[in-house]
C-alpha cells in the first residue's frame, strides 16, 4: 500500500481530526478576489469552481480531505467577502434614492 493506513471498506468515526493549512490569507489587504464575473467564466468552460478539483479529478485521483476543506473554506471566505461588498453596494444604491 502508497498510505501508512488502507482500508478497504466503510469507517465509523464520532471525530477525525486533520491537520493542514487554514485559508485566512483570504483576510489580507494583498489577496486579490477574482472578479464575479470571470469566477462565472470559468464555471461555464469547466464546470466547477476555480481552485476545487473536478468532480472527474476527484474520481479519478480521490478526495484529499484536508486539502479540499482548506480550499472550501477559502471560497467560504471568498463569498463573504463577495457578500460584504455587494452589501455595500446595496447600501450606496439605496442612498443615491
Amino acid at each position: 500500500p502508497t498510505y501508512k493506513l488502507s482500508v478497504n471498506g466503510s469507517i465509523q468515526s464520532k471525530e477525525v481530526r486533520v491537520e493542514t493549512g487554514w485559508a485566512d490569507f483570504v483576510f489580507d489587504k494583498e489577496y486579490k478576489l477574482i472578479p464575479l464575473a470571470e469566477v462565472e467564466s470559468f464555471i461555464q468552460q469547466n464546470k466547477h469552481l476555480p481552485g476545487i478539483p473536478s468532480a472527474e479529478e476527484i474520481q479519478k485521483n480521490g478526495l484529499a480531505v484536508g486539502e479540499v476543506q482548506t480550499k472550501m473554506m477559502q471560497k467560504i471566505e471568498e463569498l463573504t467577502l463577495y457578500v460584504i461588498e455587494l452589501e455595500k453596494q446595496v447600501k450606496e444604491l439605496k442612498a443615491k434614492k
